[in-house]
């Protein structure tokens, strides 16, 4: 079967209106807080991707039910540490990381032994950073060199724990609170600034949880031993999704974009704070709360003369997962757009800021990188021409992404490997491409 696709030619202008994949993270938390809640959860609008099939696999490994009609996926709960398993279990996280790393939190007073491996590119990722606070918490985990496979044993011994969170991890910190959850006391985090859907949705779910905002971080304390009760919940679109096809709309000629009914949280929009620098005039209308989420519509236009940015660091966690794509924004702009402190990016499913430099070198664009810093020094004529080939990307789905998108907007004839890589987050992703007008055979 062919697991490639071939683009020749640029997009033509357009005017759409659409909707990408509902919001991944999102979709994972609310499954795995519905397995942890009393009574029968409603989720619609869920992901269907491969990272949360697996999590639905998950939780039914685990021992708790779901069904789905039409939209709605029902998820039987039987409320904290209701997991009903009799012996040793092996849960495959595929390519999740979120998966990976928050089902230990939920596992920490499992009473057997539960082994988590994944694939081979979640298999290189450092688990260091969730292992040591669920140590200190009172888990039993064994990992060589921190790597997956990682077994759990769970126990009934908990103590809460006052843990610094220096990194900005959502998943970390997420993590550590749902293991605050089965933990008698108060367990405190002290977080630097992250994605926070878990902590919001715990807040929807009227479930005892502080945060103290201050400059830098966020203290956190979560009071364990309360049950959460079943809940309804209605997954928005996914602003990682989004910002492929904001950029797309961004470097297409004449052409304009809505993308309905996003989740606009402010840990997550680092991408148009940045991109508005560069002078895109992004805007968000129909702004509405949701179970505690900001989500809207978001209008984009073409934009000539994009300029050069000094990217603020502060901006950093709340962009994460969109830097390889602002960076194609940023070898089109006038001038040199200075990055830093962006180590975490090769945290991801692939070493994403080595692979960033690579790509950019690839279609002619000069690059200087100090460690974890870069700089990009932009060409706002830049036309391709010649033949490329994407491979050996660890199927990272988003650099199969920003491969369309530089396809689609710069020209040249691409062939991208590994098209199958979509399903971990957004197999929609070419039908939509297709249906503004984009040629892919």
């Amino acid at each position: 079967m062919v697991n490639h696709i071939i683009i020749s030619e640029r997009i033509r202008n357009f005017n759409k209106k659409i909707k990408v994949s509902s919001d991944k993270s999102i979709s994972i938390r609310c499954i795995l807080l519905a397995s942890q809640a009393v009574g029968i959860s409603k989720i619609s609008n869920l992901l269907e991707s491969e990272d949360v099939l697996n999590t639905l696999k998950t939780i039914k490994k685990l021992g708790i039910n779901y069904t789905k009609h039409k939209n709605i996926y029902k998820i039987y709960g039987f409320g904290l540490n209701g997991f009903n398993i009799s012996k040793k279990i092996t849960i495959d996280a595929g390519n999740s990381g979120t998966l990976a790393r928050l089902i230990l939190g939920l596992l920490i007073k499992s009473k057997v032994k539960v082994r988590l491996i994944g694939d081979k590119s979640l298999s290189t990722r450092d688990f260091s950073r969730v292992i040591k606070p669920l140590k200190l918490l009172g888990a039993n985990i064994k990992s060589k060199n921190n790597l997956l496979p990682i077994e759990i044993l769970g126990t009934e011994f908990l103590r809460p724990i006052v843990y610094d969170e220096k990194i900005g991890s959502a998943q970390v910190k997420s993590c550590i609170i749902l293991g605050a959850l089965n933990t008698p006391g108060i367990t405190t985090i002290n977080s630097a600034k992250s994605r926070n859907h878990t902590e919001l949705m715990l807040k929807f779910l009227n479930y005892p949880i502080q945060i103290k905002k201050q400059k830098n971080k966020d203290k956190i304390f979560i009071k364990g031993l309360n049950q959460i009760k079943a809940f309804r919940y209605k997954v928005p679109g996914d602003i990682s999704s989004a910002a492929f096809f904001i950029v797309l709309t961004l470097l297409s000629n004449k052409s304009q974009m809505i993308i309905e009914k996003v989740n606009i949280n402010d840990s997550r929009i680092g991408i148009i704070k940045i991109l508005n620098k560069m002078g895109a005039e992004i805007k968000l209308k129909n702004r509405e709360l949701y179970n505690g989420e900001d989500i809207a519509d978001i209008y984009v236009k073409s934009k000539k003369n994009l300029k050069s940015v000094n990217c603020p660091s502060k901006l950093n966690s709340s962009a994460i997962d969109e830097f390889l794509i602002i960076f194609l924004v940023a070898a089109r702009a006038k001038g040199i757009s200075k990055f830093k402190n962006l180590g975490e990016m090769n945290k991801k499913e692939s070493k994403r800021l080595d692979l960033a430099v690579k790509f950019l070198k690839l279609i002619g664009i000069k690059v200087e990188r100090s460690n974890d810093d870069i700089n990009i020094h932009g060409n706002q004529n830049l036309i391709l021409s010649k033949n490329f080939e994407i491979k050996n990307f660890l199927k990272d789905h988003r650099i199969f992404f920003l491969s369309c998108i530089a396809a689609l907007t710069l020209g040249g004839k691409w062939k991208i490997n590994d098209k199958d890589s979509i399903n971990s987050s957004f197999p929609n992703f070419l039908k939509t491409l297709k249906m503004i007008g984009a040629k892919i055979n």
